[in-house]
């Protein structure tokens, strides 16, 4: 089970539009006082047309970026940011493609592209090398920064990024190309609600990982959220895995052309990975989160172990860890992941 509250299903069922609403309406994840009591403050920058978007932490030592990982947005790293700032200086971005980042009409969703702007927004906003940090897709940036900014980046730690398996065609053989063909469909349809396009392409899913009737109460429940905040990305209380409940924020704030990119192949167009990983010169830690291998030979999961060798037979200071969590470390074991990312950047 993912999560939704199944008392929450039954009176939804029961109560009606009313009492969905009431619930809806009410709830405030409690991540949102933390990190502001924590000194964090939502700005904006213009980087080469690209109104990026980022939350700032006091300046409590050295500068660390946080990259989130693809379809969430930077809240995603609540439960480690109050933390993480007493002893960083913290910025914690939406990069081109999610949450409330805006890019120019035409803008090429690829590494080279998204990874140059974060270099100059490095260079412009923070003006000194940084620590990163990056998930998933955010890994894959963190990477491209280590490797082509190198004047800029002291050293990375990769969150289980998606090293080789999401190149292409690859990528064909991983469980993440089913979620990028909802994306890249959605460029083709043009849908006006992206969000309430991919739960009605992902019905299925919901069906047999949460329970029959999610789908539609899902629905009813990010209209019910809308009618209450208008202009405020979607927060589902009665999803209580915080995982999904964050993929339904960012999904609601989500270009699905990024997604789209995967699926064809063009986000890594001029970024080769392993070329990438043996010219970065800085300490790396790569941590691997859980895997599985489907009985179609499917890989659930970012990297297999094969890849996670060969990342680390590339790098030239590289440390490997692996951690019994799924994808987003930082959501399933944030403790563990503040533990670690302090470890390893104040150690280096």
């Amino acid at each position: 089970m993912l999560g939704w509250s199944v008392a929450g299903l039954v009176l939804a069922g029961i109560g009606g539009a009313a009492w969905l609403r009431d619930r809806v309406d009410s709830y405030v994840d409690p991540g949102h006082a933390k990190v502001a009591a924590a000194g964090f403050v939502p700005k904006m920058a213009e980087v080469n047309g690209v109104r990026l978007s980022y939350v700032e932490g006091p300046d409590n030592g050295p500068p660390l970026v946080l990259l989130h990982a693809q379809l969430l947005d930077w809240f995603s790293y609540n439960r480690v940011l109050p933390a993480l700032s007493k002893r960083f200086h913290v910025y914690d971005i939406d990069y081109p493609g999610q949450g409330a980042t805006r890019v120019p009409l035409g803008y090429p969703m690829t590494a080279n592209r998204i990874g140059a702007d974060l270099g100059d927004f490095i260079a412009r906003q923070i003006g000194q090398p940084v620590f990163v940090s990056g998930n998933s897709s955010g890994g894959l940036l963190a990477t491209w920064l280590a490797a082509n900014r190198p004047q800029l980046v002291r050293a990375a730690l990769l969150e289980d990024p998606p090293l080789f398996s999401s190149e292409y065609p690859r990528i064909k053989s991983t469980i993440a190309q089913r979620a990028f063909r909802t994306s890249y469909t959605a460029t083709k349809d043009v849908p006006d609600d992206f969000l309430l396009y991919w739960i009605e392409k992902n019905a299925r899913f919901f069906r047999r990982n949460v329970a029959p009737g999610t789908p539609f109460l899902l629905t009813q429940a990010v209209k019910a959220w809308r009618s209450g905040h208008p202009h405020q990305p979607v927060e589902i209380g009665l999803l209580k895995n915080d995982t999904v409940r964050m993929l339904v924020r960012g999904l609601d704030q989500y270009d699905p052309r990024f997604g789209a990119a995967f699926y064809d192949g063009t986000w890594n167009a001029g970024f080769d990975h392993a070329a990438a990983l043996a010219r970065i010169e800085c300490p790396v830690l790569l941590l691997q989160a859980n895997f599985r291998m489907l009985p179609d030979g499917t890989l659930d999961g970012a990297m297999d172990a094969d890849d996670a060798k060969r990342a680390m037979a590339l790098l030239k200071h590289g440390t490997y860890r692996r951690i019994d969590a799924t994808h987003v470390v930082n959501l399933d074991r944030p403790d563990d992941f503040v533990k670690i990312a302090e470890g390893f950047f104040l150690g280096v």
